[in-house]
Formats: structure tokens, sequence, C-alpha cells
């Protein structure tokens, strides 16, 4: 029987026998490991075991698909962005996501543990002992040999009708179904010659698009196979991944095995863009390039889904050995390395653009290729490392990657101190000084952007002495201290920063975002109210969110303040809407503090207990009970107390619980559009 299952892109066939001793080993341990080799179809039946075992609520189901990651220190990191966590402190991730997780009962999936053995084995330690309701459902072609782990070996389909199935299946998909006792008698003596493998009877399948069954099953069955490794430097598992791919490799012209062979090399889902930028050159054109992926989607070398494509873990590893073999690994690492550099480029130059909201989602995509052309770029150009990092910092604390950042930056400006690379130094330090502000660490992030500033003012880096500004009034600010940050942004000739009117820098609009701030803690209210409506009108007409999402907040504090309750309500959904494009954790636990008060005093108690739960959703995932300027814990505080003598504490607790059964998308739409609350 064939089921489709949540984010499967194919049937799933058979396994029922698998699928009960997962059941069975789950109800007993734990921690379960599916172990096998590769393409036997671990990750497949890992996704169907969690479906019928995942817990109740939104929380309940975490999936960390590890593949991607080559750089062992952010395993945790991994981890937490799997979870949602956007933690904003200076903890070790493991560490977040022990408090975070706490009793709640859920289940963790690690995909693809094998090349993080030793890492994946310490945080499932970690992790089990101190939440006592987790569960971790591993895959991996070796067991973890963590203390309670159950193993279940996964071995190619049991049964040759089990294979037949899964081989029918896939062949009629590609539209060449099977269609009488020739075609099966043929389709079972093929299926018997892959071993019953799973991925390599997907594979023989995507065959029949170019081939007869009868033409594909004549076909000899040795294999071209990668030339003789030294007994000393043969890979792990090289026998089985011959059996699993090393048939349809041979099936591949001598363009699509080069191109599966650099595309090898993306850690994980790529666009076209990437495809021909990385891999093109030598006999592979732009043009062949994209007819050869074509085709390698074809035989189901690559899947493609929404503009989009992917290579399964086993094919990747395959695809690098030859690519190992062939001398192009530094080649291919490198031009990756400079099209990530220059997509990153263009992400920091067009930021304060119409296409700010793309960039957010562009960089987000990328998001294991800068990784990998950070480590690359380490190694090998520590300016360019440094200049990538800041580019792509302030997209990263909006999406939760706070911690890998600081990591990596605090790396290359260790390595590049010292050597008069101006502009990418400042940009550094400052992204650098940025993370230590929000990770809570103000004394050594006033210390980084006093060396920013002084940076940028021996390079004549007017961009930079502005972004030191804002980050030295952004530090006064948050330690309650508004007049400080106001002088500092005033001391700016923030006029001379201007290219022509309406069109701000970077620079510039953070610095007068920061001043409305200042006014606003310092009770200029008037003038606050009026600078954020005229730099509000310049976000509108570039149609940028991130600036205009913060002042729609302040325009809510403002008229929170001089008690307009109306527009408070309005200015904070509008803040929520324009959250909702970017993402940014950290800034809508803020706002929906915000609208909770806007909602209390314009007498709407049960909404506003909706929305301090929904805050209180996002400020655990970002590791704090509730932060922001210093004015908003008063005003909480004492909105809080009226909803409780309003409503009685218990129905209040109760109110603000049903959040929890919401996704975090959810709660963002509701609170930026009003209406009843969603009922799960």
């Amino acid at each position: 029987m064939a089921m489709m299952t949540r984010d499967e892109e194919t049937s799933f066939v058979g396994r029922s026998a698998e699928i009960d001793l997962i059941g069975a080993a789950m109800g007993g341990s734990r921690l379960v490991t599916l172990t096998g080799p590769g393409g036997v179809g671990k990750t497949r039946l890992a996704r169907r075991a969690a479906s019928l075992a995942m817990p109740e609520g939104e929380d309940g189901l975490a999936w960390a698909d590890l593949s991607p990651l080559r750089n062992p220190v952010l395993l945790s990191a991994t981890v937490a962005d799997a979870l949602g966590l956007s933690d904003h402190t200076p903890r070790m991730p493991a560490a977040a996501i022990c408090t975070w997780v706490g009793s709640r009962e859920m289940l963790l999936v690690l995909d693809c543990c094998e090349h993080l053995l030793e890492e994946c084995r310490s945080l499932t330690g970690n992790l089990l002992t101190a939440c006592p309701r987790l569960r971790i459902l591993a895959t991996s072609r070796q067991p973890l040999k963590a203390n309670g782990e159950a193993v279940v070996q996964i071995e190619p389909l049991a049964t040759a009708h089990e294979a037949l199935d899964l081989f029918a299946d896939r062949a009629a998909a590609t539209g060449n179904p099977l269609k009488d006792d020739t075609d099966r008698q043929l389709a079972i003596t093929l299926c018997e010659r892959l071993e019953r493998l799973p991925l390599a009877l997907e594979l023989a399948a995507a065959q029949l698009r170019s081939m007869p069954l009868n033409e594909l099953c004549a076909r000899p069955q040795s294999v071209v196979d990668l030339p003789s490794f030294p007994a000393h430097t043969r890979p792990p598992r090289h026998a089985a991944l011959r059996t699993t791919i090393g048939w349809s490799h041979e099936l591949c012209t001598p363009l699509e095995r080069l191109l599966w062979a650099r595309l090898s090399f993306l850690p994980g889902s790529f666009d076209e863009n990437t495809a021909w930028q990385v891999a093109s050159g030598g006999p592979l054109s732009p043009r062949s390039t994209v007819q050869t992926l074509a085709a390698l989607c074809d035989k189901s070398v690559i899947g493609q889904r929404a503009g989009t494509y992917r290579m399964l873990d086993a094919i990747r590893e395959y695809g690098r050995m030859w690519l190992w073999e062939i001398g192009e690994e530094q080649a291919i690492a490198s031009r990756h390395a400079e099209h990530v550099l220059a997509e990153t480029r263009r992400a920091h130059h067009e930021w304060l653009s119409p296409l700010q909201r793309t960039w957010y989602r562009r960089i987000a995509f990328l998001h294991a290729d800068i990784r990998l052309a950070a480590d690359h770029l380490l190694a090998t150009d520590l300016a360019a490392a440094l200049e990538m990092l800041g580019h792509v910092t302030f997209y990263w604390v909006c999406s939760g990657y706070l911690y890998e950042a600081r990591q990596y930056l605090e790396q290359a400006t260790r390595l590049l101190h010292g050597s008069g690379q101006a502009a990418p130094w400042v940009q550094g330090l400052w992204s650098l000084g940025l993370t230590q502000t929000l990770q809570g660490e103000h004394e050594t992030a006033r210390t980084t952007a006093s060396s920013c500033r002084q940076a940028a003012g021996a390079a004549r880096d007017t961009d930079g002495l502005g972004r030191a500004a804002y980050l030295e009034g952004l530090l006064h600010l948050l330690q309650g201290r508004p007049l400080a940050a106001a002088s500092v942004v005033e001391s700016m000739d923030l006029a001379a920063a201007v290219p022509r009117p309406g069109r701000p820098t970077t620079a510039t609009t953070l610095c007068r975002l920061l001043h409305v701030f200042a006014l606003t803690g310092s009770g200029r209210l008037h003038q606050a109210r009026h600078e954020a409506l005229e730099l509000r009108d310049i976000c509108v007409a570039l149609d940028e969110y991130w600036t205009r999402s913060y002042l729609d907040h302040q325009l809510a504090l403002i008229s929170v303040l001089e008690q307009r309750t109306q527009d408070a309500v309005r200015h904070a959904r509008a803040a929520l809407d324009a959250k909702e494009h970017i993402g940014d954790d950290f800034g809508i636990a803020m706002v929906m503090d915000l609208l909770a008060i806007a909602l209390t005093d314009a007498g709407q108690e049960r909404e506003a207990a909706y929305a301090f739960g929904a805050a209180l959703r996002f400020w655990e995932t970002v590791g704090h009970p509730q932060r922001g300027t210093p004015e908003m814990a008063s005003l909480r505080e004492e909105c809080e107390q009226r909803l409780v003598r309003s409503l009685g504490e218990r129905d209040y607790d109760q109110t603000r619980e049903q959040t929890a059964v919401c996704d975090r998308r959810t709660l963002v739409l509701w609170g930026s559009r009003g209406g009843p609350f969603p009922q799960k």
C-alpha cells in the first residue's frame, strides 16, 4: 500500500515490519538510532515513524537535517535552529536548548549523524539528561554508541515482492507503468541485481524516462568504478556507495557525471543560478549546465521542488568522491565562495530597498552555503571572509543565527587583526559589536564599538562612523540612558550622509531610528512622533520593512504614552505586519507586548491576554523572560495587574495559555490583522 506522509514528495511503500520495529524501540528507549548503508531508506523511515509518534502541539516535533553541516562546532546551533530558537543570550546553544525544551514532551529527529558521531553522542547525552520528556530519533550509518541507545538496523527491502512494489510505484510515476507479467518478471530480476536497495531501485526506475525496461535490464551489471584508492586512503562506505549508485552513474553521460561531481560540493538545496555559477566551466557552458541539470533531475540523481534542487546524501557523497578524484575540489570550493560572497555583497547594498524582503528569504536559503564559504575563506582569504560575514550579520541576527554570527566574527577578527584591511575590518568590528550587544554583553560591546569608531575614523569611513554611532547609542539606550543615546546620534552630521533627498544610507537610517527611540525614552514625544512619521514615509516609499517595523513599534509606544489608544493598536498591528515579512522573533516579542498593552487600554482584556501569551512564546525563543527598552517593564507590569484584576488570575492564565497550541506564524498573523483568536 502506498501512502503519502508529511513533507514527502513520493509515496511511502511497504516497510510495515520496520515501522513496527522502530515503534517498539521508541516505546522502550528515549534514544533510537536507525542504522544502515547509504540509500537504504533511513531518512524516509524516520520521517514516517516520526509522523506516527509526533506529540501534540506545534513544538512537538523538530527535524534537524545534519547532512549540510560540515563544521561540527555548529551542531548545537543547527539543532537550536531546527527547534525554532533565536537565542539572544551569551549561553552556549546546548544550554539554551536544554532550558527551552525543559519538561516539554518532544520528539527531536537528528538526520544524517554519521559524520558527527562524537558530537551527536555528547549532545544527545546532555539533552536526554536535562529534558526528561524528550525523545530522540537519529539516523546514521553507524550507531552513536550513546548510553541507553536502541539501534534498529535497516536492511534493504526484505522480499522481492516489496522491492517490486517500490519499483512499480516509481515506474508508474515516470509515466512508464509495468504492463504485464513479462514486465514484472524483468523488474524482479532487476531488483535482485540491485540488491533490493531502495535508492538504487528509484534511480533505476527514473531511467525509464529515457529507455524501455527491457533495454535497461539488458545493460551490463558492471559499474564505472571510482579509480583505485590506496588501501589507507580508501573512503569508508566506498563499497556500499558503489552498490547503491554506481550502476546509475554508468548510465549517465560524461557531462552528466561531471555536473554531478561539481554539484555534489553544494551542502544543501540550491537553485539554478547557483548551479551554473558554481558548476559551469570547461565542457559545461552555462546553457549546457542548465540542460544537464534537467537531465539529472529526469534520472532522479537530483530532486527538484518549487524551483530548488537537492541531492540525497548518499548521491552527494558519491559525487564528492569523483570530485576529489578528478582534482577539482579546491577549484569548485573557490568558485562557490566567490559566488556566495557576490550574493552577500548584493544583499548588503540592497538592504535599504524594495528587495529587502527578498534578501531576507535569500540569505536564509543560502545559510548552509554561507557557512561553507566562510569556512573556506577563513582558510584562504581572511579579508573576504570578514567582508562576507559583515554583510550577512544584520540578516542573521534577525533570523536566529546570532550565536554562530558571533562565533565566526570573533574568529575572523582575531585572525585578521592588524592586517590593514580597512573596509572589512570596520564592518567586521561593527557586526561583532552588534552581536555582543544583542547577547547582553554591553561592556564588551562598548569596547568593540570604540574600536570600530577609531578604525572608521582612521579610514575616513563615513558609513563606518555612522554605524559606530548607532552601536554606541544603542548601548546607551539599552542601559537606560536615552539622553546619552540622543547625544551620540546628534553629534553626527546626518545630512552629509544623505546623497540625495529621500535616499538615506543604511547607517543614516539606523542613526535616525535610534534617535526616535532616544527621544521617546527621554519623554520628547511630539518630536519623536514627528521624526518617526517622517522616516516611516521614506521607508514606505522604499518598500522597506525592518526599519518601518521598529518605527511602528515606537509610534505604538508613543501613542500608549499619549493615551491615543486606537493609534497604539493600529501601529502595533502594522509593526507585526512588517515583521511577518522578515521574521525577527526578538522584535515580534517586543511588539506583542505593546499590542497587549494597547489592547488593555482599549478595554479588550481577553485579546490583550492572548497577546501577552503570544509575546511570552516569542520571548522564550530568544531566551529572555521579557526585554526591550527599560520603560517597557513598568508598562507591562501595570497592564498585567489590570488584566488579572479584570479577568481573574485563573481565567487570565488559561486565556494566555491558549497561545501554546498555535504556531508562531499564526500568532503573528492574528496580531497583525486582529479578529477572533484562532482556535486549534
